[in-house]
């Protein structure tokens, strides 16, 4: 089991980070060719939802790379001596919007750092808030949390975890989670880490049963799906990572409205729920 020094790791609490990137044309279709759409396209053009967690990625020559693909720890995020590292959840307001051809700064700050302790072991959070700022001012702002945890050694089971019994949904659809979509998404947003693309390390070395989907992955296809049944724009919207979710077969999304907003879930070829997340439209 690794060993924690958590006050060590608060230290990190406070420190910021700026970065630059465009919301390009070329980035805009590739983004659209993944979810089967067309629109914004054209310089000044509303920019696809979802976008923004294409923007700005962490960019490390291939020198500075762990073994799992990933920038080697420490640098802005603190060096967690935890192996696995995963999106737990967020939220993500919007107070405007990013058009093509926008030069963004993403101004990011670490919030908290702190420890649990969880069925594996110890579980570590880093909790991240990102501005998003285009010509025009602030588009969104987002809290982003990250959980670092032990390596476990065998398969990534779900014990205990089923179907919700008698789910309905209002509005519900499908998608193939195939590796190709897995592998498109790593290079749109430059992310190396080899459990979503390298079936070998996937299994044999994280111990996973098959490659693994990524997080904003899940909540993009979420996202999307609250802004198309809403009447007005979206004025927030919550995330939450409930289990891992793996490629190979065919994996829903599905929503519920209400008069507090939309629920919504991601759930696998199974039924099983793998991430929850919640919209609020202005």
């Amino acid at each position: 089991m690794s060993e924690v020094d958590i006050d060590h790791l608060r230290g990190w609490i406070g420190r910021t980070q700026e970065r630059t990137d465009t919301v390009s044309p070329r980035l805009s279709e590739s983004f659209n060719a993944i979810f089967n759409t067309s629109s914004g396209l054209a310089l000044g053009d509303p920019a696809p939802l979802g976008i923004h967690w294409c923007l700005a990625p962490e960019i490390a020559p291939m020198s500075e790379l762990g073994q799992d693909g990933h920038p080697a720890r420490g640098g802005f995020l603190p060096p967690v001596p935890l192996p696995r590292r995963m999106w737990a959840g967020g939220q993500v307001d919007f107070s405007g919007g990013f058009r093509v051809g926008d030069i963004i700064t993403r101004r990011s700050r670490i919030e908290d750092v702190t420890q649990k302790l969880g069925r594996s072991g110890p579980l570590v959070f880093v909790t991240v808030r990102h501005d998003y700022l285009t010509p025009r001012g602030t588009a969104l702002s987002e809290r982003q949390d990250i959980v670092y945890r032990d390596q476990d050694t065998k398969a990534a089971a779900r014990p205990g975890m089923q179907a919700p019994a008698g789910a309905a949904a209002d509005h519900s659809q499908s998608i193939d989670a195939t590796a190709t979509l897995l592998f498109r998404y790593s290079a749109l947003t430059f992310n190396g880490h080899r459990i979503h693309y390298d079936l070998s390390y996937a299994i044999n070395e994280e111990h996973y049963p098959g490659l693994v989907f990524h997080g904003p992955l899940q909540a993009t296809f979420l996202l999307r799906l609250a802004a198309e049944i809403s009447d007005t724009p979206l004025q927030s919207f919550g995330y939450r990572s409930v289990a891992p979710l793996f490629a190979g077969g065919r994996i829903s999304i599905h929503a519920t409205s209400s008069e507090d907003g939309v629920n919504l879930w991601v759930a696998d070829h199974q039924g099983v729920p793998t991430m929850k997340a919640s919209a609020a439209s202005l």
